[in-house]
């Protein structure tokens, strides 16, 4: 993007500092998780089909109630505001975390996956979603693609800081600086983070509970049935919505289970889990922040949404038919290329929906 690009970003950074600080907060947790589940929930062996089981339900779980709570998120934030949405989304992930810095039994752990699953439903996706909505309200539609890409690429470089954090800190210190950087996210965006759209009036106070009710659901239906229609009426909006759906069931079975499947295969604990996700991490900032914005232009979102997708299939194979520890790190490999997944459909759907409509639709892919 060069320096007129990064000058696009400043009135983003109020939005992006916090966005990094809560994503290094919940990654740096990810690659000591399966050790604290599994010792918890299994202790003494290196595999833990129970754990495995719980991930497989929350992930059925949450994967249901997205599709509800989503699109009311999103519909929200475009006649609330951006701004309440993102700090409520953020701040779902504060409490499970401190579970787990209190106390790491059994208990405690199940504990944690209750209340992670509903810290997922709310806030997987929905941050993600929101995020771009408030970025395509202050860029220009000729750069949006450009900029979603330098998200989504500050989303890799959080990631593979958390990595690096989990990779060198004790496991004792771990969540306690995740549960005190997820704490100052809400904060700062509370004081700092700018509204971009302007909220709905306030019901007249006049007005009875039941007809308030009424009326707030009455319109919720209005709402949910335009968006439907228009994801319907519109080819694009309605071929990325079957291709995504089918990648993220195939995504999310393989990422629901995998560390907790290299653990069992290759005795993988942290440190390997912490080298194989800095692998991508590193590589991920590469190809969205210097690759995607110079081929765009040459390609265009949908022939890089079709590499990235035939990238993914290599990457289920390989672990799939993993022989040997070296292998899982090739694969790790080709998630340098099917990262551009999520900004090229981005950049697609905020081409085809309106922009009062950003929110709504990008919340149902």
């Amino acid at each position: 993007m060069g320096f007129e690009g990064m000058k696009k970003l400043k009135p983003l950074l109020h939005l992006l500092l916090p966005l990094c600080v809560h994503w290094i907060a919940e990654e740096m947790t990810v690659s000591v998780l399966v050790d604290v589940t599994t010792g918890a929930l299994c202790p003494g062996k290196t595999t833990c089909s129970e754990a495995i089981y719980i991930n497989g339900v929350q992930q059925t779980v949450v994967g249901i109630f997205k599709m509800i709570v989503l699109p009311i998120l999103g519909q929200l934030a475009d006649e609330y505001g951006r701004k309440p949405l993102l700090i409520l989304t953020v701040s779902t992930t504060i409490i499970p975390f401190g579970l787990l810095t209190i106390n790491k039994s059994r208990e405690m752990v199940y504990a944690y996956y209750i209340l992670r699953t509903i810290s997922y439903i709310i806030s997987q996706g929905s941050i993600f979603c929101i995020s771009v909505a408030y970025a395509a309200d202050v860029v220009d539609v000729s750069s949006r693609a450009a900029v979603f890409s330098w998200i989504t690429g500050l989303f890799s470089a959080s990631h593979v800081l958390g990595n690096v954090l989990a990779r060198f800190l004790p496991v004792g210190y771990i969540f306690q600086v995740s549960i005190g950087l997820l704490i100052f996210v809400p904060v700062y965006m509370q004081v700092f983070l700018e509204e971009t759209v302007a909220p709905k009036t306030e019901v007249s106070q006049s007005s009875t509970l039941k007809s308030n009710t009424l009326k707030i659901v009455k319109e919720r239906y209005n709402s949910m049935r335009y968006a439907a229609n228009l994801v319907t009426s519109s080819p694009t909006l309605k071929c990325i919505s079957l291709v995504s759906f089918f990648y993220e069931l195939g995504m999310s079975g393989i990422s629901g289970v995998l560390l907790y499947y290299l653990k069992s295969a290759f005795g993988f604990n942290k440190n390997q889990f912490s080298e194989i996700l800095m692998m991508v991490g590193v590589g991920s900032i590469v190809s969205q922040i210097v690759v995607l914005p110079l081929i765009n232009p040459l390609f265009g979102e949908k022939v890089i949404l079709c590499m990235a997708l035939l990238s993914s299939i290599a990457y289920a194979m390989l672990y799939g038919l993993a022989w040997a520890p070296w292998v899982p790190y090739l694969s790790a490999s080709f998630g340098v290329i099917y990262i551009l997944v999520k900004p090229s459909t981005y950049a697609v759907i905020s081409k085809a929906a309106l922009s009062a409509d950003q929110v709504s639709e990008l919340m149902r892919f």
